[in-house]
């Protein structure tokens, strides 16, 4: 079974990683583009979807990054699970005002056309790959801390 779990965590974590690292990326290439998918939400005033479009990217790809090198594992999740929160809250405020927009999760440039709905699901789905990678890692630590194995502190 612990077998298992460590196998799953590091499943887990990858995915968040490969999602995250992808999505920065690609949110990089066309900023100007990102802004304009922020913007179509209608929450923030307009000098704040550039500040947000120039500065998520990295953030993604950063705790992407940080997930994918699986070190300080922690603090990536904490920030992925926090920016999922928002964005969860972002399309619930679009669905609830009946607006119809493309997330802009993966292509700035549009031709996704994936709806606040979908986004919504997949958001779920990733909220619930985030707890999993953070269960399992407290477990995977707790577990190599009581045998002396590793300094559970060190690794995040």
């Amino acid at each position: 079974m612990k077998r298992m779990q460590w196998i799953i965590y590091h499943l887990a974590r990858l995915s968040l990683a490969g999602v995250f690292v992808y999505a920065g990326a690609v949110k990089m290439q066309d900023v100007v583009a990102f802004a304009g998918h922020v913007a179509a939400y209608q929450i923030l005033p307009y000098a704040a979807n550039s500040l947000v479009a120039a500065t998520l990217p990295y953030v993604e790809f950063l705790a992407g990054t940080m997930l994918l090198l699986n070190l300080r594992v922690r603090p990536p999740l904490i920030t992925v699970g926090a920016m999922t929160v928002v964005f969860m809250a972002a399309l619930v405020s679009v669905l609830l005002r009946g607006l119809e927009i493309d997330c802009g999760c993966f292509n700035p440039d549009g031709g996704e056309d994936v709806s606040a709905g979908i986004a919504l699901l997949r958001d779920i789905v990733l909220m619930g790959l985030m707890m999993l990678t953070w269960c399992l890692r407290s477990r995977i630590t707790a577990r190599d801390a009581g045998r002396g194995t590793r300094d559970a502190e060190n690794h995040g």
